[in-house]
């Protein structure tokens, strides 16, 4: 469990978050939303420590991380996953390298012991068969199921995503949403995922946070997220959802102007 109090952090004298409480819990995909520079991408960087609060607490099963120092900070960071943004892969690394590479860093296995977990890894996320391969020989959606492998390597007790559905088709996204979800509830893992998609926020959201402005305005589950009776937060749902149906009104759209023709 990761807990965080009255968390504070600005940037020049401009608040970019301030008070913020939560507690994200074991087993349960946690869930940072808000709009481009409501500070959800600070609060993030701030709980892995990227980031110094002015204030507050961020507590990781007790453990106060803003009070560590360099040695203990390093082995927390062990007990971390991360997925970015961009699967970040190294290109002149195969796929199995790349899961390796973490083990390489801080396992104490030998050389086969390590490969038989990363192996195990790339099973658990359907890419036997890829191991030798490069990123560059993949798919955007394999690279990503890549870069979930290489973040659970360690059996971490945290995961991080940042926007794991960046840049994904929908369905490729449903397939990372759900992966991430079942690996989460099968290991017991607090993990926490920053992200915009509505679909990973009604599909996946246990716990969901949204940030507004750098205050924490809601907080509930993917089952109340249309009755939250926050309008700040209903504002933001259903602009996603007007622009989701437009969208979806204009292929149909294009699909019967081209029938005609």
């Amino acid at each position: 469990m990761i807990e965080i109090k009255n968390l504070c952090k600005s940037f020049e004298g401009h608040t970019v978050l301030s008070n913020i409480n939560a507690v994200f819990e074991n087993g349960k995909t946690n869930l940072i939303i808000g709009r481009s520079g409501s500070g959800k991408t600070v609060l993030m960087k701030t709980i892995v420590g990227l980031l110094t609060p002015e204030k507050g607490e961020v507590l990781y099963d007790g453990r106060n991380l803003v009070r560590m120092n360099k040695n203990e900070k390093t082995t927390l960071r062990r007990e971390m996953g991360m997925i970015f943004q961009s699967a970040a892969l190294f290109d002149s690394m195969t796929v199995l390298e790349n899961v390796m590479f973490p083990l390489d860093m801080f396992s104490k296995d030998n050389y086969q012991e390590r490969m038989k977990r990363a192996l195990f890894c790339l099973d658990r996320v359907n890419l036997i068969g890829a191991e030798k391969k490069y990123p560059g020989e993949i798919s955007g959606g394999m690279q990503k199921r890549v870069a979930i492998a290489r973040a659970i390597a360690l059996n971490p007790q945290y995961l991080f995503c940042d926007e794991p559905n960046s840049g994904l088709d929908p369905k490729t996204s449903l397939l990372i949403d759900e992966l991430i979800h079942d690996i989460t509830t099968e290991y017991n893992i607090t993990t926490i995922i920053n992200t915009h998609d509505m679909n990973s926020v009604t599909g996946i959201g246990d716990s969901i946070l949204f940030i507004n402005e750098g205050h924490l305005e809601w907080h509930g589950t993917k089952k109340e997220v249309f009755n939250s009776g926050c309008q700040t937060f209903d504002d933001f749902v259903f602009a996603s959802e007007l622009l989701r149906m437009a969208k979806r009104a204009e292929i149909e759209s294009h699909k019967h102007t081209t029938n005609a023709r």
